[in-house]
C-alpha cells in the first residue's frame, strides 16, 4: 500500500491508516488474508525469486511472500507502519523513499497506490528508478480517489501507461492483475520490436471488443427473458383476479339463493322468477 513521497512521515501516522484507506489498515484477519491471496498469485503466475514492495506500509505482503519462501523486501517512509511489521521480518522492511537510488535489482516490483501520494516531478522520478531496478512491475495507482487529502497526483490509466512506456515499460496484455485491483496492471521492460508491441494492444483491444459484444448480446437475451417472464406473470395476475371474481359472483349467487328460498316459497311465482335469476351464470367478460 502505499505510503510514499515528498510529504514526512508524520503525516502517515495512526490516524492516516485508521481512516485514509477505505477501511482501517491494520494486521487483521481481512488484511492479511487478503495479502495472501496477492502472494499466492504472485507466487503461481509471476514465480520470482526477489521482490520489492514499494511503499510496503506494515510489511503484510512482504511477510505473505516470505512465509511462501520468496527473497521479498519492503520500503516506505511512514515510522508508524513500520513499527507494526511483523517482528521477523522487520530486518527486511526499511525506511526511505523510492525516489532515492535502490540496493538491489529485483525480479519484480510491486508498486501499489503508491505514485499518486507523489507530486508529478517526483512519481517521474520514482518511476524511472523502479523501471531501473527490475525488468517486471506490478503497479495501481487510483484513478478517482480524490477525497484523500495526500493524493496530490491522481491521475487516470493512460498517464502512467506514457510514463512508463517512456522507459520502454508496457503493459503485459496476457495478464490479468485485477486481483490487487480493477486498474492495476503488470508492465515489463520491452524486449520485442514495436510492430510487435502494437500487435499486442490490437490483440487486446479485438480480444476487449469481442467480449463487449458478447455481453450486450447476452444483456439483450436477458432483457427479453425478463419480458416475457413479465408478460407471464400480468396474464396469471389477471387469470387469478378473474377467478377470485368468479368465487366472489358465485358466494354471492348462493346467497341469494338462500335469502329467496327464505322469504319467498319454491311454490310462489316470484319465488320461481328470482330462484332462476339467482341460478344464472355471469355472462363472460
Amino acid at each position: 500500500m502505499a505510503r510514499e513521497g515528498t510529504a514526512v512521515s508524520e503525516a502517515y501516522d495512526r490516524t492516516y491508516f485508521a481512516e485514509g484507506c477505505g477501511r482501517p489498515y491494520q494486521r487483521d484477519e481481512f488484511w492479511l488474508t487478503w495479502f495472501g491471496r496477492i502472494a499466492d498469485r504472485i507466487v503461481g503466475e509471476i514465480g520470482p525469486r526477489s521482490v520489492l514492495d514499494a511503499g510496503c506500509a506494515m510489511g503484510m505482503l512482504v511477510e505473505a511472500l516470505r512465509d511462501r519462501g520468496v527473497e521479498a523486501f519492503g520500503l516506505d517512509v511512514s515510522d508508524y507502519a513500520l513499527d507494526q511489521v511483523r517482528p521477523d521480518i522487520k530486518p527486511y522492511c526499511s525506511k526511505g523513499s523510492i525516489t532515492a537510488d535502490l540496493p538491489l535489482r529485483y525480479d519484480l516490483i510491486v508498486c501499489v497506490e503508491v505514485l499518486e501520494h507523489l507530486s508529478p516531478e517526483d512519481a517521474t522520478v520514482a518511476a524511472a528508478n523502479l523501471c531501473g531496478h527490475s525488468d517486471d512491475l506490478l503497479f495501481s495507482s487510483t484513478s478517482s480517489d480524490f477525497k484523500e487529502a495526500t493524493h496530490v497526483n491522481v491521475r487516470p490509466p493512460e498517464y502512467w501507461a506514457d510514463l512508463f512506456a517512456r522507459q520502454d515499460f508496457f503493459r503485459d496484455v496476457d495478464y490479468d492483475a485485477s486481483y490487487i485491483a480493477g486498474w492495476a496492471v503488470r508492465l515489463r521492460r520491452a524486449r520485442d520490436p514495436l510492430p510487435r508491441q502494437i500487435g499486442n494492444y490490437e490483440r487486446l483491444i479485438v480480444r476487449l471488443r469481442d467480449e463487449s459484444a458478447s455481453l450486450r448480446e447476452l444483456a439483450a437475451e436477458h432483457r427479453a427473458k425478463i419480458a416475457n417472464l413479465e408478460s407471464e406473470t400480468e396474464r396469471l395476475r389477471r387469470e387469478r383476479d378473474a377467478q377470485a371474481q368468479m368465487g366472489v359472483t358465485a358466494a354471492a349467487r348462493r346467497q341469494l339463493r338462500r335469502t329467496v328460498g327464505t322469504v319467498f316459497p319454491k311454490n310462489t311465482w316470484r319465488g320461481r322468477v328470482l330462484r332462476s335469476v339467482a341460478s344464472q351464470k355471469a355472462p363472460p367478460d
